[in-house]
């Protein structure tokens, strides 16, 4: 009797989204909607979705490189520490964006990042506890069903704003939700779907901090 083969990776199901360019697919099936907890990591994920507004997540995939060698590797110490000249010469860098409130903004962010780390402990603690500290587990059937916000996204955005970030909108930060794996968002018949339900709560919960996020929710 034969055996079967697996399927090629090219002949999985996949969410609509990773199209067919070999990097987008390779982001989606290695990276999108895997729980993330480490605090460099989160920040460097929500420095790279604000520089991303206005344009198409591949944009900034194929500079993410670039970013990383400009930006320190996100190291949130040195990027709050960047000065005019240092903004002058990112603005002179090919290998990322090159918009001025976006690099500022960048800065700003990694200023406010250290600034509500030091209040509270752990950036990790703080956005997980949006979700209650684990993965939300949709069942979407289709791309058209994502929201491109929630409750949850309007209240991190209002929080984040409130410490002092920029490019934090509710859909930017819906996208960090669903990238960050805050939120498993690949569709039900995606391959991806199960094999990241099946992370959840690895690494453990986050540490409970010091003040909690607003339990309260609004629907936009």
């Amino acid at each position: 009797m034969a055996h079967r083969l697996p399927p090629d990776p090219a002949d999985r199901v996949r969410c609509a989204w990773a199209g067919t360019d070999p990097l987008y697919r390779a982001y989606h099936d290695r990276e999108w909607g895997v729980p993330l907890h480490d605090d460099r990591r989160l920040f460097e994920l929500l420095c790279l979705e604000g520089a991303q507004a206005g344009l198409a997540w591949i944009t900034i995939l194929r500079k993410r490189a670039g970013y990383r060698r400009a930006f320190d590797r996100f190291d949130p110490r040195k990027v709050a520490g960047y000065g005019a000249a240092k903004v002058r010469s990112l603005l002179a860098d090919s290998g990322i964006v090159r918009n001025r409130l976006k690099v500022r903004g960048a800065v700003q962010n990694a200023q406010a990042f250290l600034a509500l780390r030091a209040e509270l402990g752990s950036f990790d603690a703080f956005l997980w506890g949006f979700v209650g500290g684990a993965p939300r587990e949709n069942a979407w059937r289709s791309l058209k069903d994502v929201p491109a916000r929630t409750p949850e996204s309007d209240a991190l955005s209002r929080a984040l704003r409130q410490h002092g970030f920029t490019f934090v909108g509710s859909t930017i930060c819906y996208a960090f939700m669903q990238a960050a794996g805050l939120v498993n968002d690949h569709i039900v018949d995606c391959f991806r779907h199960r094999e990241v339900a099946g992370l959840r709560g690895r690494g453990g919960p986050p540490k409970p901090l010091a003040r909690t996020p607003p339990t309260r929710r609004e629907r936009p």
